[in-house]
């Protein structure tokens, strides 16, 4: 009788994404006894051989001798990481007889294995899952770690193991592993209240805008106005994600192996990121910090001090929400459907318009500060807003009941409410900032008054298309917070003042003390 051949189910993950891989041993080839792993496998994987052979032995378990060929299918991908271990080791027992060969039709497993035997979390356990339900398993084995965040995926039984043994065992019929049950959602995390900031009503407005309509937001102001304590409140004005969502961002956390965060992501990475680390890459194509955002928020902090290649990179991601990463083997989409805010100063000394500290800058050095922002980059911030410094006397003045978060927070629910249950596409709710054409004119409602507003406005400050949609996009969300259907010619202005930081920061420029004429370069 010919031995089996046992097949095991498992995944690799590039990306945040999973791709379907099986482990597959048999003892038929025995000409010299020795093992050969083959696929095109990295060393690491022909590491966790010897790993697996020396956790047969600390625990106990009978050695499965005889198995000469392992083969990793597709035999065309190269394999990496340590999650192939417990597959593997699966694949070794039954080929040896350990378990009936049955046991691992419709089997996934993933997992590192220590030389202990004990089974331990591995990077992107979540996209594995994903990957076992898309094949049809009808298990998946996974360490006990990551058990509860792979019985989020519904429609997938998820059994935890803490050793190799239990594994085995389980196979073998002698032990039962009760299903995994799914993690508890994470408790919230404590975001400081807008009410602590004194005034500011306009970019507590704008926060308010950008949550609840997805909308990119540049605030501009002199350091010590609150620009940076402004943004980083504004995870308590986001809605919860949905269930779909929370999977989403789990599975990206997962694959980049970052501790799970409740709620929306926040990423703030200093202005000295390289290109690689914001858009993702790496031999394995590992996800950035733009897909870490994914479906939260990204905060650059002195966005003119980022490099001008990083910032440049971000236009395409910000259009198409993902990003494609090139490498010679292969090319991977990650998604970076996230929302941009970021906080930069007027000038290079930050004090430019300040009512009580002159400015130091020259005109040139002012110039060539604000060129590291170019127009495409600036033209896809819907909300660009400047953040005056306040005067001594505010901060002692009372809370504002309307600027807090819990007031603001219940408006923009209610306005996210209204926008899904209008803005449906392909069966799909998105966000007033995702509306595309003719979605965006059908949703917007405008009468030719508001139109011929609209008309005038971009004529004044010589807005392009690009500008005009998204002058549409912000004229609808103003409408959802004030929970109204119709669009009005007031709308136009609001969202033209909330967009006017480039017209007033070149009329600034051209005041500025001692510029020079308009017609120097």
């Amino acid at each position: 009788m010919q031995p089996p051949t046992i097949t095991v189910g498992t995944a690799m993950v590039i990306g945040v994404d999973a791709v379907e891989v099986n482990v597959e041993a048999t003892a038929r080839d025995a000409s010299d006894g020795t093992p050969r792993l083959l696929g095109l496998v990295d060393a690491g994987v022909r590491e966790a051989y010897h790993r697996v052979l020396n956790a047969f032995f600390t625990l106990g378990l009978p050695s499965p001798r005889g198995v000469t060929t392992v083969n990793f299918t597709p035999a065309s991908l190269r394999k990496h990481g340590s999650g192939f271990d417990l597959p593997l080791a699966l694949a070794l027992a039954g080929a040896a007889g350990l378990f009936a060969a049955e046991r691992t039709q419709g089997l996934c497993a993933f997992g590192e294995v220590n030389l202990r035997g004990a089974v331990l979390p591995a990077r992107g356990a979540v996209s594995v899952a994903l990957s076992a339900r898309a094949r049809g398993c009808r298990a998946l084995l996974v360490a006990d770690d990551d058990a509860g965040r792979c019985a989020l995926v519904p429609g997938l039984t998820v059994h935890g193991v803490s050793t190799l043994a239990d594994a085995l065992f389980w196979l073998a019929g002698r032990r039962e592993l009760p299903a995994a049950v799914a993690s508890a959602p994470l408790p919230g995390r404590e975001v400081a209240d807008l009410a602590d900031l004194r005034g500011h009503a306009t970019p507590k407005l704008a926060l308010a805008v950008a949550a609840a309509g997805g909308h990119n937001l540049l605030f501009v102001g002199p350091p010590g106005s609150g620009k940076s304590a402004l943004l980083r409140r504004l995870p308590g004005l986001l809605p919860p994600p949905t269930s779909d969502e929370q999977l989403e961002i789990l599975k990206i956390q997962t694959a980049a192996g970052t501790a799970p965060v409740p709620g929306r992501p926040l990423r703030a990475p200093h202005h000295s990121s390289s290109l690689a680390s914001l858009l993702g890459g790496g031999a394995d194509v590992r996800p950035g910090e733009i897909t870490l955002a994914h479906r939260g928020v990204l905060f650059l902090d002195e966005l003119a001090e980022f490099r001008r290649d990083a910032l440049e990179a971000l236009r395409q991601p910000l259009e198409d929400g993902q990003v494609t990463v090139g490498r010679a083997q292969r090319t991977v989409t990650l998604p970076a459907d996230f929302v941009l805010v970021a906080a930069t100063n007027p000038c290079p000394c930050g004090y430019l318009g300040h009512p009580r500290r002159p400015c130091t800058c020259t005109p040139a050095a002012v110039q060539r500060y604000r060129a590291r922002l170019s127009g495409p980059l600036l033209d896809r911030l819907d909300l660009q807003v400047e953040v005056p410094a306040l005067d001594p006397a505010c901060f002692r003045g009372p809370r504002d009941p309307e600027g807090c978060t819990a007031f603001l927070r219940q408006c923009v629910l209610a306005a996210v409410a209204r926008q899904l249950r209008r803005n449906r596409s392909g069966g799909l709710a998105v966000t007033n900032a995702r509306l595309i054409e003719p979605q965006l004119e059908r949703c917007t409602l405008a009468g030719e008054s508001v139109l011929a507003t609209l008309e005038e406005v971009q004529r004044l400050q010589q807005f392009g298309g690009r500008a005009r949609t998204r002058l549409l996009r912000l004229m609808r969300t103003l409408a959802d917070l004030d929970d109204r259907e119709q669009v009005t010619s007031d709308d136009v202005l609001q969202a033209a003042a909330l967009r006017g930081f480039t017209r007033t920061a070149t009329a600034s420029l051209t005041e500025h003390p001692g510029a020079a004429p308009s017609s120097r370069r």
